[in-house]
């Protein structure tokens, strides 16, 4: 018999990844729309856990409207003679994997910005109630993390009830923060490495370090120790540094040996405290994300929760797509809160010296762990809405930055020959740009290489390291 033989969808790995969109949408738990979601595991003594408890405070999945958006809550309690409070980020992180597990159920993020989406498909076989998302939960952790021997679950949709556990829930995240503060990565001999994102990232790999939490903001260095020690063979591991290569971007030698093999070769080296050469990669679970501003030889820095357009008129999502996916791009940096108040901050591109753009909630989070002679030079969406009125807000401010816009103005420059006005090159921003794709004629390709395919499959071609050069792009209307 399968351990889901009395659940009504599938449950298993091939569901990971899995995308539901809002046309197939039966429900949607937190959210960007919500204010107060979160999910929390609890270590707890023995006799304060009823092992397969499920409560369920406010409506049950089939009371809540068709396409009904709810504030959310789910608080799970875990007693063990292993289990230790360095444990519970961890285990609150393997939401992320099991929740994915179960068919037309998808999860996003973690912590206090969740969302969770139920199919219409899954809901109309019967996945009607958190009663069946509490089975699932508790036959996989109990299955996967045998040192939970007791397990006890809370599902809150009552709006009053999130709303009054929620600062309770932001509470008990800061306390698990606040361990690895004051700590450095030089005191260590070994980093940590997290792979639940690979099932939507695969050639992504979280370092976790003192210093560096994970991108996701749910898992600290101490619950990597504590992880890799109950379940050496799960997705959270050790990673020795081995040899340091450069000190100031961050870059270990077995740092690299383990992000080629974790990612198949496709990512050969990582500098942990930059976002140029070859940045952290990220998946798309990241807090925040710090965005170069060309303009101004800066960074911005916008978090999961901003609704509105940045500084230079782009949104999270906008910004989010340019980095996630396991891939480095210059410039663009996915990072956790945390990483914020780290020493380590971008601390090979000049630190919050570099930093001219953050949305105010996310400043008044962090502005104590922030130099404070910078905090006041830094502006957000209160002090300026475009690229002009932040060059003027710099400049007034007298921010560190404009230093460097003096430094590069007095380098002596090379004439340039002119150029003929119909070779000049417009320059365009690349974000949104869709690279077309081709279909190959019959016979394009080598027999030797078609050979054992079936009749009619489609070959998808990929070009690595390629580069198109155009002398000109002409962009005119065509009639139909």
């Amino acid at each position: 018999m399968s351990m889901f033989e009395d659940i009504p969808v599938d449950v298993g790995i091939i569901y990971e990844g899995e995308r539901i969109r809002g046309r197939d949408m039966q429900l949607e738990l937190g959210g960007p729309r919500e204010t107060y979601k979160f999910e929390l595991v609890q270590a707890k003594p023995m006799d304060e856990v009823e092992d397969g408890k499920m409560t369920i405070v406010g409506k049950d999945i089939k009371e809540l409207p068709e396409g009904t958006n709810t504030p959310f809550g789910m608080i799970i309690d875990v007693a063990g003679a292993e289990i230790e409070k360095d444990l519970e980020g961890v285990i609150e992180r393997r939401l992320h994997e099991y929740v994915n597990f179960i068919e037309g159920f998808m999860h996003l993020n973690q912590r206090y910005d969740i969302q969770m989406r139920l199919s219409k498909k899954s809901y109309q076989k019967g996945f009607n109630s958190f009663n069946h998302l509490g089975t699932v939960l508790l036959r996989l952790y109990k299955s996967e993390m045998p040192f939970i021997e007791k397990m006890q679950i809370t599902f809150i949709t009552e709006p009053a009830k999130v709303e009054e556990w929620y600062p309770r829930a932001m509470g008990l995240y800061e306390a698990r923060d606040a361990r690895a503060r004051g700590m450095s990565d030089d005191e260590v001999d070994v980093f940590y490495g997290c792979s639940l994102c690979q099932s939507f990232a695969p050639t992504h790999l979280c370092v976790i370090t003192p210093q560096r939490y994970a991108n996701c903001g749910a898992i600290s260095w101490f619950d990597g120790r504590a992880t890799a020690k109950v379940d050496p063979k799960g997705p959270v591991f050790e990673i020795p540094k081995g040899a340091l290569i450069d000190p100031v971007k961050g870059e270990y030698e077995q740092v690299n040996k383990v992000i080629r093999d974790k990612s198949l070769g496709e990512i050969e080296r990582v500098q942990l405290y930059t976002a140029f050469g070859y940045p952290h990669t990220s998946c798309g679970c990241f807090e925040g994300c710090a965005f170069y501003i060309p303009e101004v030889d800066g960074y911005g820095v916008v978090h999961r929760n901003y609704k509105s357009k940045t500084v230079n008129g782009l949104d999270f999502v906008t910004i989010s797509d340019l980095t996630a996916g396991g891939r480095q791009v210059d410039g663009f940096h996915g990072l956790s809160i945390e990483y914020m108040r780290s020493p380590k901050f971008l601390q090979a591109d000049g630190g919050w010296d570099r930093v001219v753009w953050m949305p105010k909630d996310i400043m008044d989070r962090i502005k104590e762990y922030m130099p404070p002679e910078i905090v006041p030079k830094i502006a957000t969406e209160e002090s300026v809405q475009d690229l002009d009125g932040l060059k003027k807000w710099l400049r007034e401010k007298s921010h560190p930055i404009v230093g460097r816009w003096k430094a590069e103005e007095e380098k002596p420059k090379e004439a340039a020959a002119p150029q003929p006005a119909q070779q000049q090159a417009q320059q365009f921003p690349m974000a949104g740009f869709t690279v077309p794709t081709m279909e190959l004629p019959a016979g394009a390709l080598p027999a030797a290489m078609l050979q054992g395919l079936p009749q009619g499959v489609t070959l998808k071609i990929i070009l690595k390291n390629a580069k198109i050069r155009a002398e000109r792009v002409i962009i005119r209307a065509e009639k139909e």
